[in-house]
Order: structure tokens, then sequence, then C-alpha cells
């Protein structure tokens, strides 16, 4: 099981965020080393994304938001919304985003 999912949703159409190309990268010393990454489902759900344990360090969810947009008909000011955090290491990450044409939230979820 991953130990990361996150769940994409549209607040502009009400709805999930379907086909939203999604990576996870680990940064060191600045650099990204690609550990994964996904297409949210019809439900806008990555389930699977990246390895079973998170290191305690530097990581990035990287969302592509242009290919998105351009695939529902919307023009988004946002070309793409990364996320940086740091694991905490007690347990299953969950990472949801809110999209909108002119803003974005994130939060961890549960």
């Amino acid at each position: 099981m991953s130990a990361l999912t996150t769940h994409v949703l549209d607040t502009a159409l009400g709805r999930p965020a379907a086909g939203v190309a999604v990576r996870l990268e680990r940064l060191r010393d600045g650099e990204p080393v690609e550990l994964g990454n996904g297409i949210t489902d019809v439900d806008g759900r990555i389930e699977h994304l990246g390895p079973d344990h998170l290191e305690i360090t530097t990581h990035r969810l990287v969302f592509d938001v242009a290919s998105y947009a351009r695939s529902t008909g919307q023009t988004y000011f946002l070309a793409a919304v990364d996320i940086t955090f740091t694991p905490t290491g007690d347990g299953r990450l969950h990472v949801p985003l809110l999209l909108s044409p002119f803003a974005c939230s994130a939060y961890r979820g549960s």
C-alpha cells in the first residue's frame, strides 16, 4: 500500500478532477528524485502513488493543472501546483487538492 494518496476536486465544476497527472518527488540537496506518478481516476483519486514508506525528509507533489484545464475547456491561472512537505512518520498521508481557475487549496487529510 502506498504511503501517500491524493484526491483532486474541481470546485469550479463541482466534481472530482479526473485525469490530473501527479508526480511525487523526494528532494535531496534541492534536486528532485521521482518516487512515483499517476493520473487521477474518475473520482479524482490516486490511491497508489509512490512507495509504501516515505522518509522523513522533504518531498514534493506536482499537479499538472494546465493539461487538466485544457482537457475540460477551462482557462486556469495556475499551470501547475507544487506542494512541498515533510512527512512526520506517523503513517499514511492523504493530501487533497481543491482547484478552481484562479486559486487552489491543499491540506493534510485523513
